[in-house]
Order: C-alpha cells, then structure tokens, then sequence
C-alpha cells in the first residue's frame, strides 16, 4: 500500500503560480509512474500530467502544456507540479496518483492510488 498527501493548493489570481506537492509513504521501494490528475465541480476527473521514476519521460495535457510541470525527487519520495500562468479554468482540486505499471499514461483507471486532493482556486 502506498499512501499520497498532496499540499501546496490555494487561491491565487490569474496569472499567477503554484507549486503543488505530494509525498508519498508506505511501500515507497516500489518504482511507481506518478501523476496529476484534477476534478472541477460537474466534471470528470481529467488527466494533468505524469511522469515516470527515472524522470525521463513526462506527458502533459494539451490545456497545461508550456504551463504546468511535473517532477519528482525519488530521494524525498515526493512529486511535484509548478503551474504558472494559471488561468480560471485550472480551478478545481488536483490529486496526485500512482501507478505500479511501467509506462506512463494518461488514463486515470491505470491509477492503483489516489491521494486526497488539494483545491486550486484562480480568480479573474
């Protein structure tokens, strides 16, 4: 079992940025591909970004890309997400998932676990 705290949500105006955080603990010897995913209020949960545990490869949404980006430090067992230039439709509560398969992807049904989400509020 592994579990996922994110941090780092807030409210912040357009424009601006945010560093989200998650860190993960339990059976972190594992080498899990990682990902962002976020849910705005009325919709489905959508795909943000992933990366997997060599940071070689990354994957971003076409509504983040030039934006947003993932990394992670395996020494820390933690993954983040810098989003810059936020807009108002990045509002919604972003979690951080992983996935014990070898290759990243973007299907949220891979995702084995689920933090507990961070809410990201942009104002106008």
């Amino acid at each position: 079992q592994v579990q996922l705290v994110e941090s780092g949500g807030g409210l912040v105006q357009a424009g601006g940025s945010l560093r989200l955080s998650c860190v993960a603990s339990g059976r972190t010897s594992s080498r899990y591909i990682m990902g962002w995913f976020r849910q705005a209020p009325g919709k489905e949960r959508e795909f943000v970004a992933t990366i997997n545990w060599s940071s070689s490869t990354t994957r971003y949404a076409d509504s983040v890309k030039g934006r947003f980006t993932i990394s992670r430090d395996n020494a820390k067992n933690t993954v983040y997400l810098q989003m810059n230039s936020l807009k108002p439709e990045d509002t919604a509560v972003y979690y951080c998932a992983a996935d014990q398969s070898f290759l990243i992807s973007d299907n949220k049904y891979r995702y084995d676990y689920w933090g507990q989400g961070t809410q990201v509020t942009v104002s106008s």
